[in-house]
């Protein structure tokens, strides 16, 4: 990163002025980065489709925001580019309460706790208490390790690997990368053990101006023993609230309509669509699962969370481009990929179900 001035500038200015939950993302690899003249402000986005999708929201001071929205759009349009903040929150959505030129879609909502209150939490909840003891039982523990320890640990990787191994899509990019491991700079790595073996961890990366973190990833290796994902939680509310911070997320909840906000209606045809990525997308992401794991923890609010694009009316190349940042520019290939890894996990499900059986 020291060799990469740009990119060194960014992490910088993250720092500085990282607001939305995502900001540290522009980080990853992959990300182009766009500067204001004063090197006082960052966007970062990927190309797809002739639409800039952005990692969140411009990074920048809050009085500054408006007039960096301005700025960044102006470019993109004279390039003949649109523009679609993806993973929008709070602040960003403020700037364009109103807007005739910007359309909005809600993505879902993320959950958020002040980790000062996690130790109620967990009093007061017999099912987040009965998980946490599960894993304890099987004498798991939970350390944070340095990000010089962590740093492509092959223990760290193995487990990484067989955590995607087993998900329902091919590994998306952009702002969920999971090949994080190689860029611990900043970010925070909790690892679960059981009898010195690795069987899971979670990644933080810093929210700064909230005084916060977010659970980036959580990952827990294959026949990891139930509740070692709500231990790492636990153990990570807890460091953090000793270390004085105050706003922790595990990040967005996709489709969730958890978010308290004044009735928002996506256009009609988009809310077919994700009706029907619900219903029939669970073998490649369960949503619903992963909402009601999310909301289990009791959070102190649901954060709603947006994708905003410089048009009047969201379109359907705005969201292909959002597909095409989330799998390097090849959705199609994405969407079969899933298919192929779905029919063979129903495959091996087969064989082990047999095999139980003889």
């Amino acid at each position: 990163m020291e060799n990469n001035p740009p990119l060194q500038l960014a992490r910088e200015l993250v720092l500085t002025h990282g607001w939305n939950s995502t900001s540290y993302q522009l980080i990853n690899p992959g990300i182009q980065r766009w500067f204001t003249g004063q090197k006082d402000s960052v966007v970062g986005f990927v190309r797809a489709n002739r639409v800039r999708v952005v990692v969140g929201a411009p990074v920048c001071a809050k009085e500054r925001l408006p007039e960096i929205v301005a700025e960044f759009e102006k470019e993109a349009q004279q390039k003949g580019e649109k523009v679609c903040y993806v993973c929008a929150e709070a602040r960003l959505e403020s700037v364009f309460s109103d807007s005739k030129t910007h359309a909005k879609v809600l993505l879902g909502a993320q959950p958020v706790w002040n980790p000062n209150n996690w130790d109620e939490i967990v009093k007061t909840n017999k099912s987040i208490r009965a998980q946490i003891n599960r894993a304890k039982n099987k004498k798991v523990t939970v350390t944070e390790w340095t990000s010089e320890r962590a740093h492509n640990h092959p223990e760290l990787e193995k487990c990484l690997h067989e955590w995607l191994k087993n998900k329902g899509l091919p590994p998306l990019h952009f702002m969920v990368e999971p090949e994080t491991l190689s860029l611990l700079q900043d970010r925070r790595v909790l690892v679960a053990e059981q009898a010195e073996r690795v069987v899971g961890f979670i990644v933080l990366s810093p929210v700064v101006t909230r005084k916060g973190w977010l659970f980036e990833q959580f990952i827990h290796c294959h026949k990891s023993p139930n509740g070692t994902v709500e231990l790492m939680i636990d153990a990570a509310m807890r460091i953090l609230a000793a270390d004085g911070y105050e706003y922790a997320t595990l990040g967005l909840s996709p489709l969730s309509k958890r978010a308290k906000i004044i009735p928002f209606d996506n256009p009609f045809w988009l809310k077919i669509l994700l009706a029907w990525a619900r219903k029939h997308g669970q073998r490649f992401y369960n949503f619903d699962g992963l909402d009601a794991f999310k909301s289990k923890l009791q959070p102190d609010n649901w954060e709603a969370v947006f994708a905003i694009s410089n048009e009047p009316r969201f379109s359907l190349r705005t969201l292909y481009a959002i597909a095409s940042a989330f799998s390097n520019n090849a959705p199609i290939r994405l969407f079969f990929g899933g298919l192929w890894k779905a029919l063979q996990m129903e495959i091996e499900w087969l064989r082990g179900n047999s095999t139980n059986k003889k």
